[in-house]
């Protein structure tokens, strides 16, 4: 059995993704793993890139980009999950093409699942080039309450609140071992028994969300869901998203939008509800808005 499954999906980023595989062999270090890159049809050559220089990588190409989640499950289902035919290995991984992982940073995330069998996802802190936090790798679940925290601002002016900073857990130390509702999908390392249960990600989700969605199932049926620090993983960030920024900030703001409806929207009143779908309708237009107005080099996609 191997120890770990890699699943990561490519677009467009082939130089990002070349520095990330060639990070891997050191950073799983003493595991049996394999690497499954899923091309979601990208125009740069990546897929050629990977078969000439990582050849022992497996390259799927599905022929379209159908969506991360979409990409994903692909790979998931060649590791052996879901409808897959091979025994899956005792831990996957879902890693972005733009993160390259430390020498045995993976050896001690495995290590760390087999020294806690109660942990169901792990994630490590992840730095930006320039060395900040990304506040995205530690969230809670985006409930009305929260999100309302986090879109008025009230977030970043009392970031050190338990009540108002609960989005990005910004009242907890950045180098704080912490259980977390969510980890984000740029790295996000499952024990295998865990993404059994829960199944795999819901391809209703094109792009931003699957994530989430993915821990809420997976701590439903009583797994913990935990940040560890002591890996930390560079992240370069929506290097893919920025090439087609205003379809991924659409796709950011239907993800809030099929989140709530699943998982929110049936345990809230009519006046809640309709709030919550103006909020998002509000944020939308004003992001593509912000969108047309930034140069060409500056394009981004509000995410966490």
């Amino acid at each position: 059995m191997l120890d770990l499954g890699i699943v990561i999906v490519n677009y467009n980023t082939r130089d990002l993704l070349g520095d990330c595989l060639q990070s891997l062999p050191e950073a799983c270090r003493g595991l049996r793993q394999r690497t499954i890159v899923v091309d979601n049809n990208s125009s740069d050559g990546s897929a050629a890139f990977v078969r000439t220089a990582f050849p022992a990588v497996t390259l799927l190409e599905p022929g379209r980009n159908g969506g991360y989640a979409f990409a994903n499950n692909i790979g998931l289902r060649a590791l052996g999950f879901g409808d897959g035919v091979e025994e899956p290995p005792r831990y996957v991984l879902l890693l972005n093409p733009d993160t390259v992982v430390p020498p045995d940073g993976l050896t001690r995330m495995v290590a760390f699942l087999d020294a806690n069998p109660d942990v169901g996802v792990v994630g490590p802190k992840l730095v930006r080039q320039d060395g900040a936090f990304d506040r995205a790798c530690r969230r809670s679940f985006p409930t009305p309450e929260v999100s309302f925290y986090r879109l008025t601002g009230l977030s970043r002016l009392f970031p050190r609140s338990r009540r108002f900073g609960r989005y990005n857990l910004s009242y907890l130390s950045v180098d704080e071992q912490a259980d977390v509702d969510a980890v984000v999908g740029a790295f996000m390392l499952m024990r295998r028994e865990a993404l059994q249960g829960a199944g795999l990600l819901d391809e209703t989700f094109f792009m931003y969300g699957e994530d989430l969605d993915l821990c809420y199932r997976i701590k439903a049926l009583g797994w913990r869901v935990v940040y560890n620090p002591s890996v930390v993983v560079l992240h370069i960030k929506g290097a893919a998203s920025r090439q087609a920024s205003r379809r991924s900030i659409e796709a950011f703001y239907d993800a809030m939008r099929i989140f709530h409806d699943k998982h929110y929207r049936a345990q809230h009143t009519l006046v809640v509800n309709g709030l919550v779908d103006l909020g998002i309708g509000l944020m939308r237009a004003v992001a593509l808005l912000r969108d047309r107005l930034r140069p060409k080099g500056r394009k981004r996609v509000a995410s966490a």
